[in-house]
């Protein structure tokens, strides 16, 4: 069902006695879990800005805007259901900064049989309510959140006995589970995937449909002068934002894909284009994260698009694998791989990360373009960060924690179950090979060839060592050579190891060298100052 559609109310006998449920910044959806039984008449819904989730990364100015905002837009929609919502709002007299806490002053002020909420979507919120259950005086349950298609159990049987985790594997019982694509017991066009047709560069003298976003409404505006006030050196433009906030606004904008531009996603999904920030991208992972969107919903519309003839079969499959697909198994393995996961470093990075990656002061357009966008929108497509910024990351050798703090603070969508095994698994492989088959690391022909940044960079991008060489093509060699005891015989690698190989001493020498100079210019000093 999807988050815009109401649940039915279970109306309790007369001796019921009424539960606090809570409901996070991120659980924004009519058919979560912890109100499915939601009894107007006697319980209390408990939603809560805390200081304690403004501090935990350094949030870009959009990302608080958007969850503020559907916050209170959210609780103001249960309200007109009729349910009893107790709201703190950041800074509220009396206020605590975490939301255990806040549940805890709710539970003294009332007389509630039971705690209700559904499970946090992360580590550091699952051990706080883990350990507020525990000690709590009143009975605390604390439910599944059924709005993912794999629920722990699916993914943990599906993983035993498994050498590697593979995304691929995984989507197909995803597509199995759900019928999605499916004729019968075959996938739609004979194949399960068709990744090989949605790597084509930018067209020639053809632009992406315009996007207008989507317009604050009262509510917004109101957040985001709140946001300016009070979080004014935090990162980023809090003017320019344009997300929905509420399950209508975000109905409309995926409407507005489904019509004008998932024909061409497929296609051109890996393709970069200067001054052009959505591509041919839908941009609703946001919407998807915080519950206005129901991922499944959204995949049945797209596969609709595809059966009625409105978008070929290249375009929905890769979209509707980047949600049954991609984004399941992502959370599948921030949930399997435990508490630890993220300290992981396999390729022993040291570096700290460059000023300019918060600046946007660099003169590799490729990155000024990418760290502009995500100044500007909170936003990024998945190549320029993946091939852009995550890639220049593990070339420079970026340690895992700042590399992984940049990415949770800078998007609108980030959120630590789907940025950290994104970041320290795709982008940077610090996890040593769980989520990718290899490292993603690629010289500045890549770049070149999947984007139009080259031409006008002051840098030039088949030179690997002169004075304007591009900093993308020393570094990447530096880079197999430092990496090779950890990845040198891994088979998907074997290329460029060869062609290392026919390097002599002397090349490999200034390959060092240059990367060497190129990081001192960048910043990216060793952590311990050695």
């Amino acid at each position: 069902m999807s988050p815009g559609a109401a649940q039915p109310l279970r109306a309790p006998g007369p001796a019921a006695k009424g539960a606090l449920r809570l409901v996070l910044g991120d659980q924004l959806s009519d058919s979560l879990s912890a109100l499915q039984d939601l009894d107007t008449a006697h319980d209390l819904v408990l939603m809560a800005e805390v200081f304690d989730e403004t501090a935990y990364a350094a949030h870009h100015k959009q990302k608080f805007i958007l969850v503020f905002s559907a916050m209170r837009q959210f609780a103001e929609r249960l309200r007109r259901r009729g349910a009893n919502v107790r709201y703190i709002r950041l800074g509220d007299p009396g206020s605590g900064p975490s939301l255990v806490g806040e549940a805890m002053r709710a539970a003294a002020d009332g007389d509630f049989a039971r705690i209700v909420l559904t499970e946090p979507g992360e580590w550091r919120l699952k051990d706080a309510f883990d350990a507020f259950a525990a000690l709590s005086s009143t009975p605390v349950e604390i439910r599944a959140d059924d709005r993912f298609i794999a629920s722990h159990e699916t993914f943990r049987a599906w993983a035993a006995g498994r050498k590697e985790l593979r995304m691929e594997f995984f989507y197909r019982l995803m597509r199995r589970k759900t019928g999605l694509l499916m004729d019968g017991e075959e996938p739609a066009g004979g194949r399960w995937n068709f990744d090989v047709e949605n790597r084509a560069p930018p067209p020639k003298g053809v632009r992406p449909p315009a996007r207008t976003g989507t317009p604050p409404n009262e509510t917004t505006r109101a957040v985001m002068m709140e946001v300016e006030a009070q979080f004014a050196n935090n990162f980023g433009d809090g003017a320019s934002f344009a997300y929905p906030t509420n399950a209508q606004e975000a109905d409309a904008a995926l409407e507005a894909f489904m019509t004008a531009v998932l024909a061409d996603f497929g296609t051109y999904q890996d393709a970069m284009l200067a001054g052009e920030v959505s591509m041919w991208h839908a941009r609703i992972a946001a919407s998807l994260n915080i519950g206005l969107l129901d991922p499944l919903d959204v995949c049945r519309r797209a596969e609709a698009a595809f059966r009625s003839g409105r978008a070929p079969l290249n375009a929905v499959e890769g979209f509707v694998r980047q949600i049954i697909g991609w984004r399941e198994f992502i959370r599948g393995v921030y949930w399997l791989e435990g508490r630890d996961y993220k300290t992981r470093n396999a390729l022993g990075a040291v570096r700290a990360l460059p000023d300019f990656y918060w600046t946007g002061e660099t003169d590799m357009r490729c990155v000024r373009e990418a760290v502009v966008a995500t100044r500007d929108h909170a936003y990024a497509h998945h190549i320029q960060r993946l091939m852009v910024t995550g890639n220049l990351a593990m070339l420079i050798g970026v340690h895992p924690d700042e590399i992984n703090a940049w990415y949770l603070s800078v998007y609108a969508d980030a959120f630590e179950w789907v940025e950290l095994p994104n970041t320290h698994g795709m982008a940077t492989f610090a996890d040593g090979g769980v989520v990718g088959s290899k490292p993603y690391a690629a010289s500045g022909a890549y770049i070149n060839r999947m984007s139009d940044y080259c031409g006008d960079c002051r840098y030039d991008v088949k030179d690997r060592l002169g004075p304007k060489a591009c900093p993308f093509n020393a570094l990447y060699w530096d880079f197999l050579i430092n990496a090779e005891p950890v990845v040198g015989k891994n088979p998907r690698m074997a290329m460029p190891y060869r062609n290392l190989a026919r390097m002599d001493a002397a090349d490999r020498a200034a390959i060092r060298a240059k990367a060497e100079t190129l990081r001192a210019q960048f910043g990216a000093r060793r952590r311990d100052g050695s």
